[in-house]
């Protein structure tokens, strides 16, 4: 057998063996542990914040254009970004937008 033919018996017989391992891994069922899976929260009560949020969800695009879905958002906002809320802030009112660069106003 000369080296031509032989590469390719080697090549086929190494795909071959790749598929046969590709075919066994996709059709093995995992196990898994009784404690790991999906984790359902408990709800600890209404929350107001995620029921509107879910509101402006429902609303779809007309969201954009609703005052009270992007006090929602502010405040989500908020919340992830781990700003301080100020003493008298309530859900109620609008957030004010941080500057997005504070030397702009330094240079008036």
């Amino acid at each position: 057998m000369d080296g031509k033919t032989f590469a390719r018996v080697v090549a086929v017989v190494f795909v071959a063996v790749a598929m046969a391992a590709t075919a066994l891994e996709m059709s093995r069922k995992e196990d898994k542990p009784a404690g790991e899976g999906l984790h359902t929260p408990v709800a600890s009560g209404p929350n107001p914040l995620r029921d509107g949020l879910r509101r402006c969800q429902v609303l779809g695009e007309a969201a954009l254009r609703d005052d009270g879905c992007a006090r929602l958002w502010a405040e989500q906002r908020d919340r992830f970004l781990g700003l301080e809320k100020p003493s008298g802030r309530s859900t109620s009112e609008p957030a004010a937008s941080p500057s997005p660069d504070p030397a702009l106003h330094e240079a008036r």
